[in-house]
């Protein structure tokens, strides 16, 4: 521009414009080879994309985790430092796609072992179980709609065609096996229609012992994948489905996804640093104290150097002053039972936040212990190291732990009585009982309802005040007082922890078998009926701990003196356990699956609808059925209807709603979305059980169950009172029980509180009404058989785990005039979980009444083996 005349004779200008075209070129040549490098870049960067979206899924997995348990958190932070650690720490090679399976293999297993550590034994398989699914769903081999049918078995409504082999295929069995055979994916095709044309090969796969490893008939077992293999034999055999879901995780991922690392101190301490607490997650049982202490001992930190405190009322500003120390000398704090310092949570949260490495002695490490809590603060669980430590399982190891802990370990303890040779050997002898009691109601706990109504948390606390309240009344006095020590032992130690009269009553039987005077002066007195468990003909510690050595690792159903089924319950409640668990981390699935499945949805929610009747007429039922001062069951049958009116409007009116919302007419409320995701998995909405009566079943026969009920009514209204009232039929049980009774107190002019029920088991199914009382049908006997031939209570067939109870009479009469002799005191619960809460009528929401049950086998058997009536079964 400053250039003046020709151009074409300025030099200058003429060197400008030349150097400028080299320039051009050479950026030229340069953006070629930026573009080259950048799609270099890009190939091999998208080359890793396969560990992106591993990671992703990896991360949805246990994020998921929180659903089932509020201490299962885990920050990003967290989770990015293991992926560094395994992109530093995996193999390395030049081929990329040996790296990215390199990385893939070790970071897959560092998530599942770092995070096995903080998680409670029940859920290890589950979590390893969704990893795997997880895995193979990225790799396109899972049918969404193949996994949901595992989860829930499918919604049922219609009926299926008739059972082919009712003898030994449950309605609930068949049912299942014809809805996966109509399954879209279609590998399961046919499958019903083969079971119906070969009952007789499908009868020995289901009697198999171990049907998790036998060979399915036909073609199916090379035509099905493995999953549908799990499918099939969720549907034939449920209770070996946690077995065959370990060897489908063995199959597709290897052994080591199936064996968790074990509790290692050490190893978490070395993962922690001075601003991350470390923190046990409690189980009942567990107490990793004195574990924690001798650690401490052995890194050089004891005595002053560990402060412990356990929270609690007014403990939160000592407990702050010990962290202020701590953090500035360089000691350890442990802080115990965090769940119990609900209010002082904030302030632990806002201390650990505060934390950082220039302010914080690198020694310094906080401590804490806590039961699961979602009032635990989140942020300090994300950041922290998280360990469970449980107590061991199993009658033997058990025992062993007793044995080897403070204060039976104790020589000078257990020798206290030696010079009273007597006083000694009743100790001692006495001294396995209790063991053997502290044992048996921990190991109880597995068994679910029919070991206890509620689990409870029986520790090592209580076992060691008995122990010591054993050995001072045994020193003090020359006979052994027996009820005393009975009444300690059984009502205050253990008992003091048992809140159901149930419960109690079974506490104190197993307590009766384990001490009295047969223990010491029986030789080889039975502990359990075989005799492989008793009381050993030994004279010391030593010996008493060799014999425990020699009992059998896993334990048989007759050591708890129940039956062989019980083994076919725990399994069974272990898989329910398993795929609700599952159901409930499913929750983004869920969502979108609910997205996707609008047509099927609404296809559910129509159905539903359709088969619903009209609400009760209670104004013409009030004037058909007044309130009679004679007939207290008019009154019943009114306000039973009015209770099933209000149930019935509220299924009717939320399933109307989201027809709308579906549509776009109205807005899907949480409320609906919870509805319609409860529909899809076939469970009942938590709205409906908001006003309902308590029920297990899954979706399909809850509307089966409830339309039952209404006819039940329906059929009152219309053709008057019925000769047998079908007692799982009712709302609200103890209105119809008062009203029976009334009526017979008012006939008689007695006061009501002095009758009660006696009970005569009929052998007709449909008799006639009787002329005081009722006649009872729908009760179900769980852990035990109504014997015909013999009239009384019998023993469960194989398999069989619960029994149709015949026709029963509710006879009122003088409570003081019935004959208990010979009879069993059975509970009656509405459903099979047993425990309820305290309504405010004064009335348990599950348990009923008890009702006296002939018995040939002293009330103790039946105790022991959680014989109970049940109104309804889960399925």
């Amino acid at each position: 521009s400053s250039s003046e005349g020709n151009i074409l004779e300025d030099e200058t200008a003429i060197r400008v414009l030349s150097s400028s075209k080299t320039l051009s070129v050479e950026i030229s040549e340069k953006q070629v080879v930026a573009d080259q490098t950048t799609r270099e870049i890009d190939e091999t960067r998208n080359g890793y994309s396969p560990v992106a979206q591993l990671s992703a899924v990896l991360f949805f997995c246990i994020a998921d985790l929180a659903n089932i348990e509020p201490m299962y958190q885990y920050s990003l932070a967290w989770f990015t430092n293991l992926y560094v650690q395994s992109i530093t720490g995996s193999k390395r090679s030049h081929v990329i796609e040996e790296r990215i399976a390199n990385i893939v293999d070790h970071f897959t297993y560092s998530i599942y072992k770092n995070v096995c550590r903080s998680l409670f034994e029940k859920d290890k398989l589950l979590f390893s179980f969704i990893l795997t699914v997880s895995l193979l769903k990225l790799r396109g081999e899972i049918d969404d709609e193949e996994w949901r049918f595992f989860l829930t078995g499918g919604v049922a409504f219609g009926s299926p065609p008739a059972n082919p082999a009712p003898e030994w295929l449950s309605d609930k069995s068949w049912s299942e096996l014809f809805r996966a055979s109509k399954l879209a994916a279609g590998g399961l095709i046919g499958l019903a229609d083969h079971v119906a044309a070969n009952p007789a090969d499908w009868q020995a796969f289901y009697d198999s012992a171990a049907p998790q490893d036998a060979v399915l008939p036909g073609p199916w077992q090379e035509k099905l994948s493995s999953l549908q293999k799990l499918i099939v034999l969720r549907c034939l055999r449920p209770d070996k489905v946690v077995p065959r879901v370990q060897q489908f995780i063995v199959e597709k991922m290897g052994q080591r996804y199936i064996e968790p690392p074990t509790f290692d101190l050490a190893g978490s301490y070395a993962d922690s640093h001075c601003c991350a607490a470390l923190i046990f997650v409690l189980s009942p049982g567990a107490d990793p104290m004195a574990g924690l202490l001798k650690f401490g001992e052995s890194k050089g930190f004891s005595g002053t150097k560990v402060q412990t405190i356990s929270l609690g009322q007014g403990q939160g500003p000592f407990a702050e002053r010990m962290i202020t120390e701590a953090v500035a000398n360089g000691s350890w704090v442990a802080l115990q039972n965090c769940h119990l310092a609900v209010s002082w949570m904030l302030t632990l949260e806002r201390i650990c936040e505060s934390f950082t490495p220039e302010t914080v002695h690198k020694n310094f490490r906080l401590w804490l212990t806590s039961y699961p809590s979602d009032k635990f603060p989140v942020s300090v669980l994300q950041n922290g190291v998280k360990m469970t430590n449980e107590p061991p399982t199993g009658l033997r190891m058990n025992l062993m732990q007793s044995y080897l802990n403070d204060p039976i370990s104790d020589v000078s303890f257990y020798q206290k009585l030696e010079t009273k040779s007597k006083a000694h050997l009743a100790f001692q002898r006495l001294l396995f009982g209790v063991c053997y009691f502290h044992a048996l109601v921990q190991e109880r706990r597995k068994f679910g309802p029919l070991g206890w109504n509620i689990p409870y948390g029986f520790n090592d606390s209580d076992l060691r005040i008995s122990v010591r309240q054993l050995q001072i009344f045994l020193d003090e006095y020359d006979e052994v007082p027996y009820d005393a020590l009975r009444y300690l032992i059984g009502h205050c130690n253990y008992g003091g922890r048992v809140t159901d009269d149930w419960d109690r009553r079974c506490l104190i039987s197993i307590l009766a078998n384990c001490f009295s005077s047969r223990v010491v002066e029986e030789v080889k007195y039975k502990l359990s009926p075989s005799g492989i468990y008793h009381i050993p003909a030994a004279s010391n510690l030593e010996q008493f701990v060799t014999y425990i050595k020699s009992l059998p690792v896993e334990q048989p159903p007759e050591a708890f003196g129940m039956h062989d089924n019980v083994d076919i319950s725990k399994e069974l409640q272990e898989t329910r356990l398993l795929l609700d668990s599952i159901l409930i981390t499913q929750s983004r699935a869920g969502s979108g699956a609910a997205a996707k499945s609008d047509d099927a949805l609404a296809e559910i929610a129509k159905d539903i609808v359709g088969r619903l009747p009209a609400s009760f007429d209670t104004e013409e039922a009030l004037a058909k059925y007044p309130t009679r001062y004679e007939e207290s069951m008019n009154t019943v049958l009114v306000q039973e209807m009015q209770r099933f009116n209000r149930l019935l409007n509220v299924i009717r009116n939320t399933l109307r709603d989201l027809l709308k919302a579906l549509k776009g007419l109205v807005v899907m409320s949480p409320d609906l979305e919870d509805v319609g995701r409860s529909l899809l998995i076939g469970k009942i909405p938590e709205l409906w059980m908001k006003s309902s009566y308590p029920s297990l079943k899954p979706l399909g026969s809850y509307i089966k169950d409830f339309l039952a009920r209404l006819d039940m009514l329906n059929q009152w209204f219309l053709t008057g009172k019925p000769s047998v009232f079908w007692i799982s039929g009712f709302y609200f049980t103890q209105a119809f029980l008062t009203g029976a009774l009334q009526n017979f107190a008012r006939k008689n002019k007695l006061p009501i509180d002095i009758l009660g029920f006696d009970f005569v088991v009929l052998d007709e199914s449909n008799p006639a009404a009787p002329e005081d009382g009722v006649h009872i049908n729908g009760l179900f006997l769980d852990g035990a058989r109504w014997d015909k031939q013999a009239h009384a209570l019998g023993e469960s067939q194989p398999k069989v785990l619960f029994d149709t109870m015949p026709v029963l009479w509710l006879k009122p009469g003088k409570k003081d005039a019935f004959v208990t002799q010979g009879t069993y005191n059975c509970p009656v619960y509405k459903t099979s979980v047993r425990r309820g809460t305290l309504s405010t009528t004064g009335h348990s929401t599950n348990y009923v009444l008890p009702i006296r049950v002939p018995s040939k086998h002293p009330e103790d058997h039946w105790i022991r083996r959680g014989v109970a009536l049940l109104c309804q079964l889960d399925d």
